[in-house]
Formats: C-alpha cells, sequence, structure tokens
C-alpha cells in the first residue's frame, strides 16, 4: 500500500470514526453533567425561545465591543466563509462528497478556489500575528490555541501546494493534503474546535440561564 491509498483508505476511514466518536462523547458528556442546584426564585420561565434569542444575538457584537473587536472579527469571518468556501464549493470536494451522500450541488471555478484559499491563509496568518503580539492573548494563548490553528491552517496550505507541485510528485502532494484533512478530522472534538459543533449547544443554554435569572441577552 503506497502513502496516497493509505491516506485515502485507512487513515480517512479511521479519523471519521474517531471524529463520530469524539463528538458522540462530548455531547453526551455535556447533557450528562450534574446541573447544580438553584437555591433562588426563577425570575423568568426558561424556555428554548430564549435559547434561540442568544443563538442569534451572540452571533452579533455588542454596540460598545464593535469598535475593539472590528479587526479580529472581519478576519474571523473571512477565514471562515473561505474555509466553508474552500470545503463545500471546490469541484473535487463535491465530487467526494457527492460519494458519500449520492447527490451533489453546483462549485466555483478552481482559479477562485486558489484564491479565495490564499485569502484564507492570509487572515489565519493575520490572527497568529495578531494572537503573539496582543499582550492580553498572549497570556490567555495555550497549546490548544495553537494547534488548533495549526490542524486548521495545513489542510488549507497543502491544498494549495497540490497546483504548485514545486518539483514534488501530484501523488504525494495529494496524500499529504489528505493526511492533514485527517489530523483535523480527529483533533475537530477534543480541543477548541470543537465548538464547530458545540456553539448552538453552549449559547443556548447560556440563554436559557440567563432569561431564568431575569439578565439582559
Amino acid at each position: 500500500m503506497d502513502l496516497l491509498e493509505f491516506a485515502r483508505g485507512p487513515a480517512m476511514q479511521s479519523a471519521a470514526y474517531i471524529l463520530v466518536a469524539g463528538v458522540i462523547w462530548r455531547v453526551v458528556g455535556i447533557l450528562m453533567l450534574k446541573e447544580k442546584p438553584e437555591f433562588s426564585e426563577p425570575r423568568k420561565p426558561a424556555g428554548y425561545a430564549a435559547a434561540l434569542k442568544v443563538i442569534w444575538s451572540r452571533g452579533f457584537t455588542a454596540p460598545v465591543f464593535k469598535r475593539a473587536t472590528l479587526y479580529p472579527k472581519v478576519l474571523a469571518y473571512i477565514m471562515h466563509l473561505g474555509l466553508f468556501a474552500v470545503v463545500f464549493l471546490f469541484v473535487p470536494h463535491i465530487v467526494f462528497f457527492k460519494g458519500w451522500l449520492g447527490f451533489g450541488w453546483p462549485g466555483l471555478p478552481n482559479s477562485a478556489i486558489f484564491l479565495i484559499g490564499v485569502i484564507s491563509v492570509g487572515s489565519g496568518l493575520a490572527l497568529l500575528v495578531r494572537r503573539l503580539t496582543h499582550p492580553v492573548l498572549k497570556l490567555l494563548s495555550n497549546f490548544d490555541d495553537f494547534f488548533s490553528w495549526f490542524v486548521t491552517m495545513l489542510p488549507l496550505a497543502t491544498g494549495l501546494l497540490i497546483p504548485i507541485r514545486m518539483g514534488v510528485r501530484y501523488e504525494t502532494l495529494l496524500a499529504i493534503h489528505i493526511l492533514s484533512v485527517a489530523l483535523l478530522l480527529i483533533w475537530l472534538p477534543f480541543g477548541k474546535l470543537g465548538h464547530t459543533f458545540l456553539v448552538f449547544i453552549t449559547r443556548g443554554t447560556t440563554g436559557m440561564v440567563f432569561e431564568r435569572r431575569g439578565a439582559r441577552t
């Protein structure tokens, strides 16, 4: 078995199993957390409407923080939207998803995806520089922050190298790219990248707690 066969076969299959098991483990672990006793009388009944309210409101920055967070927020949106486009609108990726789902959708031209990938990597690098130079972020950052950044950027960087080649065989670059995706899938449930699937659960829970306590959301 050569490197490409290993990447396409056992590596991706194992990564997919670990991803699914990790997501189930995280979600079940959260649902099984023992609820802290509330000794105060609830000010308002906490329902799903309160959860949906905070899920929506937390998608926007409070006016008082808009100016201070504009730069990193713009970069973060660029990177996230770029990742979405590269993953779901690149024709070879769509073909891959079609093999799993049985249906596909229109994609963007390769040149557009390459440009979006470059912009996404650039925004990711700018966010890393900010984390390394901002005095507060430097103190708050840990291994999880940097490794999560690395495994997110690695598939983008290796994907951008495939059309350039630089004297390396196409099959080798493709195998490295697929292995980088496998690494991302393995790490995703266990680090801070878990916000990919936990963001709505945590925001909804916060909304219900705030509603019960009568806090403004």
